[in-house]
């Protein structure tokens, strides 16, 4: 299985996806009545939006993380600790810019 593998690729990937995953399950348990479009659009100009969603959809990583770690497949939680980081900073930007 994809999930067993000990990869730094798999790890981006997975770092990649996750908070895009918990960004959408934010959008539908806390903005259903919202298109997704419109939901993106706040997003990226309310500036308290930026923090909190996008901290909130960090935590899919954080979850994917511990997973990886507790298994010891370093590589894999390597990748998605990139990730993380990236995103973080991107959210870091967004949030002054």
């Amino acid at each position: 299985m994809i999930f067993k593998k000990d990869n730094l690729r798999l790890g981006l990937a997975l770092g990649l996806l996750g908070p895009l995953l918990g960004l959408i399950i934010v959008y539908f348990i806390k903005f259903p009545s919202y298109s997704f479009s419109d939901f993106l659009s706040y997003f990226m100009k309310d500036n308290k939006m930026i923090t909190s969603i996008g901290s909130l959809s960090l935590l899919a990583n954080v979850l994917f993380f511990t997973l990886y770690v507790n298994t010891h497949r370093d590589e894999t939680a390597k990748g998605i600790f990139i990730m993380t980081l990236i995103y973080g900073i991107g959210i870091l930007v967004l949030k002054i810019v």
